[in-house]
């Protein structure tokens, strides 16, 4: 892999990560893109081309942390406060930032469960063409609707064990080919009630355990294997620093669409997708 090739998919990761329409199909698509115009990269589905998509991946949860840093660090620090009380070492804290982290864990556990099922019945079962084009359709319908629904009434306090699960299981759901995690996650959330802005941190905020334990698990099997990677260190570094500045600039774009509820111009563009790869001008592996 090039420097090029790296600060290309990298840009690719951190743009699709939060524009809803699916940032693996993209990323896998890139790459098949720049293989059949002669790239040396490794097939997509190689253990070091997989490593490296988390890599990016985890470049823009620096992105959320960047972007919601006002928000993370509350959460932080009233977290620790309440550790604090539980201890004795503090007076008065009523537990409500360690709840949210333990909806969040929860949220997480929830992705594991779904994402084992998923992975061992294997995505390739559903990355036939017909069904990715179905399932962008549906990733269309779901983001038009986000728009559509009236005032919600949960905010923070009301984020329950049934509604943790729930945002949970999207996330894992959003495994399979076509369909986003960012933009499933958060239709799911203002399903249950969560008002725009609780549902759009609460899903960023899932995402960054999420994504580093992927990369963890990721990292210990490349290691396992002991073969020599074929794509070096300074493309991992250089992918992950490109995927975190553009991420961050992409981030900031769509809570303002969201929040204003302009969701269904990604709608137009998953819908078109949907279309070229039904008619098999784009094939997507996911």
């Amino acid at each position: 892999m090039t420097l090029w090739e790296a600060i290309i998919l990298g840009a690719i990761q951190g743009l699709f990560m939060f524009v809803p329409v699916s940032s693996t199909s993209h990323l896998a698509l890139a790459q098949q893109w720049l293989i059949d115009r002669g790239s040396a990269l490794p097939p997509p589905e190689s253990p070091e081309m997989i490593l490296f998509d988390l890599v990016v991946h985890v470049g823009t949860m620096v992105s959320v942390a960047l972007v919601l840093r006002r928000s993370l660090g509350r959460l932080l620090v009233g977290a620790s406060a309440d550790v604090g009380g539980l201890l004795g070492t503090r007076e008065g804290r009523r537990g409500r930032y360690l709840r949210l982290v333990g909806m969040g864990l929860l949220s997480v556990a929830t992705t594991g469960a779904i994402g084992v099922v998923v992975l061992q019945t294997g995505t390739g079962v559903f990355g036939a063409p017909p069904i990715i084009a179905g399932n962008l359709a549906l990733t269309g319908a779901i983001l038009w609707w986000t728009d559509t629904v009236g005032p919600r009434w949960r905010g923070l306090d009301g984020i329950t064990p049934l509604v943790a699960i729930g945002i949970g299981a999207a996330q894992g759901i959003a495994l399979l080919p076509g369909l986003s995690r960012s933009g499933l996650t958060i239709a799911c959330a203002l399903l249950l009630g969560l008002r725009r802005r609780w549902a759009a941190e609460f899903s960023f905020f899932v995402a960054i355990p999420t994504i580093v334990a992927a990369s963890g698990v990721q990292a210990l099997l490349v290691a396992r294997e002991g073969e020599p990677l074929l794509v070096d260190a300074g493309a991992f570094a250089v992918g992950f620093v490109i995927a975190a500045a553009v991420g961050a600039v992409a981030l900031w774009g769509v809570l303002r669409l969201l929040y204003r509820a302009r969701f269904r111009v990604f709608s137009i563009y998953v819908w078109i997708l949907a279309v070229l790869v039904a008619s098999g001008v784009v094939v997507s592996t996911h």
